[in-house]
């Protein structure tokens, strides 16, 4: 009695993988994590992340942090 052989589907003879992402798939994390560092940074202002000024604080904060 033979067994039924099973073949794999064409799509996963291919070598590689192919996945494409949405350009807000990428930002959200980055948007997330920008405003949870800010939060941890100054809670009392949060607020101002949105802000130019509040950026600029950030980059000198980090910039302080690593001590360059």
């Amino acid at each position: 009695m033979s067994a039924p052989i099973q073949t794999r589907p064409p799509q996963a003879t291919r070598g590689g993988v192919d996945i494409r992402l949405p350009w807000w798939a990428v930002a959200l994390p980055v948007l997330a994590f920008v405003s949870l560092l800010l939060l941890i940074l100054n809670p009392a202002d949060a607020h101002a992340a949105a802000d130019q000024r509040a950026i600029a604080h950030l980059l000198e904060r980090v910039e302080q942090l690593t001590g360059h």
